[in-house]
Formats: structure tokens, C-alpha cells, sequence
């Protein structure tokens, strides 16, 4: 991050499971270098994201990536809770299939709530 910018780390405490949340101004803009902090070897991403947010954040988010040399490709959802189904996830796994998507590859969900849990399910199928 640059200049005034200030970051948060929170734990989420689960045990054995347990991870860190980044929480501040700037980081999407830094998204590939802090990848590359926790995966140094990270290449490739897949970015899940929707309608609304795409427009939003997505070339930012593409362009920290690629400037931490990380090739993504991204799948666009319609937004809302209709989109968590068997149908676009379907589509979602297909597409990163597609993608050549493989184990090493980073699962970046940009949106909350229905991105979130459809680009999990879907990177727990896939890279497992």
C-alpha cells in the first residue's frame, strides 16, 4: 500500500483452521502482491464476480494481478441470491475447466455473500 493507506489484520480463530482477514484501504489495488506473500508461487487466477461488481472493481483487481505476474481469467455471474444453484455453478466449474484451471491455481472471489460461497464451492470441487 501507499501513502496514509492503513491495513488491519483480524484473526479468525478455528483451530487448526484458523486464518487471517485483511481489512483497510488500498489492498485491492495491491491484491496481487499480497497473494504472492501468502503463495509465492501463485501464476494463475480465476476471479469470480458479478454484473454489479464487475463494472466496479474488476480491471483493478486484474491489473494487481497481472502486475504481481499473476495470468488471470474471471467469470461473470448475474447478481442476487437466484445465483447460488446447481445451474451456475454447472457453468461456473465448466468455465474454469475451460480456463485450465488446475491445483496451483488461486480461486479469487471479488463480491461477498453469493460470489463468495459459489467461487468456494466451486474451487473445493476443483482443487481438490
Amino acid at each position: 500500500m501507499t501513502g496514509g493507506e492503513s491495513c488491519e489484520s483480524v484473526l479468525v480463530e478455528l483451530g487448526e483452521r484458523s486464518y487471517s482477514v485483511k481489512i483497510g484501504s488500498g489492498l485491492l489495488d495491491e491484491a496481487g502482491k499480497q497473494i504472492k506473500e501468502i503463495i509465492p508461487t501463485a501464476k494463475r487466477a480465476f476471479i469470480v464476480t458479478d454484473e454489479r461488481v464487475a463494472p466496479l472493481y474488476l480491471d483493478r483487481l486484474e491489473e494487481a494481478l497481472k502486475s504481481a505476474g499473476i495470468e488471470n481469467v474471471s467469470f461473470i455471474l448475474p447478481p442476487g441470491e437466484k445465483t447460488k444453484s446447481f445451474e451456475w455453478l454447472e457453468r461456473l466449474v465448466d468455465t474454469a475447466l475451460a480456463g485450465r484451471v488446475e491445483r496451483s491455481t488461486v480461486f479469487v472471489a471479488l463480491g461477498g455473500g453469493v460470489i463468495g460461497d459459489l467461487a468456494g464451492f466451486a474451487a473445493s470441487i476443483i482443487l481438490r
